[in-house]
């Protein structure tokens, strides 16, 4: 017993939890409906890397990056012709006869 316990360390054990602030006991209206959770729905757990990826996903998914998009393809057509044109390169070869 003691010399499979000698060399076998026990696991470290995490816990992806995440306390929230603690206000009370509320003194509040008993017959409202809103539930005790409704407030807490949209906080941010800082352990959950999942949630984190897919909100940064859907956030570049959005429509408005079209336009970056078009001036990065114009800025590096620019960038490339001024290349072509240090370096002397012949562009009529592209020119049809």
């Amino acid at each position: 017993m003691l010399k499979r316990s000698l060399f076998k360390l026990p696991k470290n054990k995490s816990f992806n939890y995440t306390p929230r602030y603690y206000e009370g006991k509320e003194q509040g209206n008993i017959y409202d409906f809103e539930s005790k959770f409704y407030k807490n729905r949209e906080t941010v757990n800082y352990n959950d890397y999942r949630s984190h990826w897919n909100d940064a996903r859907n956030e570049s998914r959005h429509r408005g990056n079209r336009e970056i998009n078009y001036r990065l393809i114009a800025i590096v057509l620019v960038l490339v012709l001024l290349f072509l044109f240090v370096i002397d390169f012949d562009l009529s070869i592209f020119r049809q006869r």
